[in-house]
């Protein structure tokens, strides 16, 4: 099977900045409050005896993976990129991470307590978030929840340069509205929405962040 083009961009785009990425990135979370307390909400969440593990999608270095064990989430990390999950496993030597697509998850059927999708969908072209959406729905076991972030607009913006390298890479702005009902259409719940004006880090390239919180059903509808 000839895999799509945006997996195909998106891996080479990633597997060129990994170093230098993680480089940049891993303090990221250090400046910014909101994000780390939603974050802390979602650990909670997941946090209870007897819980299974917990994806997070799309992982990169792994600093997502890592900021929920040090919550005490037993969290492991998945990321289409080989050069990624190498520069996680070298910086976080005691944490899974694992190859695999959002896409085509290598999870059994309701088998982890929780999906992180942290900024991992922004390259998925917006008509294959139905697909995404419907894997995380899958491997989620029953009452589990998401949270994704995500960039809040209305556009695509093409990348030729980014972490000090070129590479070719598409990053989608899309509606909190939209993301919400497509995650619904999958079968998710939605708890929660959150949308935050962009830190001063982030100005002027970055906009408003969205991040929302659902779960799956305990039971089918």
């Amino acid at each position: 099977m000839t895999e799509a083009t945006y997996l195909h961009a998106t891996r080479t785009a990633y597997d060129t900045v990994a170093v230098d990425y993680e480089r940049l990135a891993r303090d990221d979370l250090d400046d910014k409050p909101l994000d780390r307390a939603l974050l802390a909400a979602f650990a909670e969440l997941v946090r209870a005896p007897g819980s299974r593990p917990v994806a997070d999608l799309g992982c990169g270095p792994g600093r997502i993976t890592a900021h929920l064990r040090a919550l005490g989430v037993d969290a492991f990390g998945i990321d289409l990129s080989p050069e990624m999950i190498a520069v996680a496993r070298r910086t976080h030597p005691g944490l899974r991470f694992d190859e695999g697509s959002m896409t085509a998850l290598d999870l059994e059927d309701d088998s982890v307590g929780g999906v992180v999708a942290w900024y991992s969908t922004v390259h998925t072209p917006p008509e294959l978030l139905p697909t995404v959406f419907a894997e995380c729905h899958r491997v989620l076991a029953p009452g589990a929840p998401l949270v994704l972030a995500f960039k809040v607009g209305d556009r695509l913006r093409h990348l030729d340069r980014a972490y000090g390298h070129e590479l070719s890479l598409d990053v989608y702005w899309l509606p909190p509205d939209r993301i919400a009902g497509l995650m619904g259409e999958a079968g998710l719940v939605l708890d929660a929405r959150v949308i935050r004006e962009p830190y001063e880090s982030e100005k002027p390239t970055q906009g408003q962040q969205g991040f929302l919180l659902a779960h799956k059903p305990t039971e089918s509808p």
